[in-house]
């Protein structure tokens, strides 16, 4: 077991990250400026309503949407409720939603509440959807299809453009989960509508973004639960993305060559698998599966050692560890570890992780 003194290792942000000292400071500034009600009429509301709407604008510009149907919501669940029910909704009379079978499980619920059927489309084995099966199952009776821009525990990028094409060429909005790529690679420009999540890129929760693009509309739903954004969080999330967003090649190439060591020492403990994804891919993310051994119990050996690692399915809220995605690859979960790297990791982080590894494996 590490000295309980030595600094923690935080390697497990997919889905959360470390906030740097300029989004730290961004938040603390708008928790003492944006505290109102943003809806009121007076002084102090009207201030904290510029800095919602200063924040929609700047996340706007770097997705690439319309700042005036960039939409802040309270958490990501919300904005696949914003984002999928809006789009179906408004498309009255098409009662299939087309998705693939690797989609968080979060949407592929929402998609099942405002559908008759969703039709789940298996990847290859590179992780990737075949257009040409996307181009197949769109019909009249769709009311939009549901496709990931990078996968939160593979790293897979899929081909939007392909999928853009197949869609359009059919009449069918695509909506994109974005949440696990912005703030790490290029935003995805072929869309319709597009939900990004803020705390991925290393801004507090408390905020989610749903955007759309002319001609497509999203229709008024009634929310899934009443709650307001937090204006602190909004700011911060702009400011983390656009911090971001000034380093993220330099950033993505360092984490890249990081994520490649550490895949070099997983593939070297015996009956372990490593997961390599080809290009594109999300540079931050390492998995690999332990046949002798349970991820968690991987996780929870490595975490006594001061080193925080992600198991088995990437959406926590599941009340199972077992992963849906691998369940699509054909692969056991249970053994699964994940490593997400951020901007502040370093080398003596990963440095740490390898040498620990291999003990931690062969007492979990």
């Amino acid at each position: 077991m590490g000295d309980l003194t030595e600094r923690r290792v935080f390697l497990d942000a997919g889905g959360s990250a470390p906030m740097t000292v300029r989004t730290r400071e961004a938040f603390h500034a708008a928790i003492d400026e944006g505290w109102a009600d943003p809806d009121r009429l007076h002084a102090e509301s009207r201030r904290a309503h510029a800095l919602l709407h200063g924040a929609a604008q700047a996340i706007a510009a770097i997705l690439g949407s319309p700042a005036s149907s960039t939409i802040l919501v309270p958490t990501f669940g919300l904005a696949f409720d914003r984002a999928i029910g809006g789009v179906a909704k408004g498309r009255k009379g098409r009662s299939r939603i087309v998705a693939t079978a690797v989609e968080r499980k979060p949407a592929l619920r929402v998609a099942s509440r405002h559908s008759d059927a969703v039709d789940l489309l298996a990847v290859r084995a590179d992780g990737r959807v075949d257009v040409s099966e996307i181009r197949a199952t769109l019909g009249d009776d769709v009311s939009l299809a549901l496709v990931q821009h990078a996968n939160q525990e593979t790293g897979v990028i899929q081909d939007l453009e392909g999928v853009r094409e197949a869609t359009s060429a059919a009449g069918v909005p695509l909506v994109v989960d974005a949440t696990a790529s912005v703030g790490h690679v290029a935003a995805p420009d072929s869309w319709d509508v597009v939900v990004a999540d803020p705390a991925d890129w290393g801004a507090p929760r408390g905020v989610a973004v749903v955007a759309s693009r002319p001609p497509t509309r999203l229709a008024p739903i009634p929310p899934m639960v009443d709650g307001r954004v937090n204006v602190a969080a909004a700011l911060a999330a702009a400011v983390a993305l656009e911090e971001r967003e000034e380093n993220r090649e330099a950033t993505a190439a360092r984490l890249a060559a990081l994520a490649d060591r550490i895949r070099v020492a997983a593939a070297e403990l015996p009956d372990t698998v490593v997961f390599t994804p080809s290009e594109p891919a999300l540079p931050h993310l390492v998995t690999f599966a332990c046949s002798r051994a349970d991820g968690e119990a991987v996780a929870a050996e490595l975490d006594r050692r001061g080193i925080a690692v992600g198991s088995g399915s990437a959406c926590t809220v599941e009340p199972s560890p077992e992963s849906h995605v691998w369940a699509a690859y054909g692969v056991d979960s249970r053994g699964v570890v994940r490593i997400g790297l951020h901007p502040g990791v370093s080398d003596a982080d990963v440095d740490r992780l390898v040498v620990a590894l291999g003990d931690a494996i062969s007492a979990a």
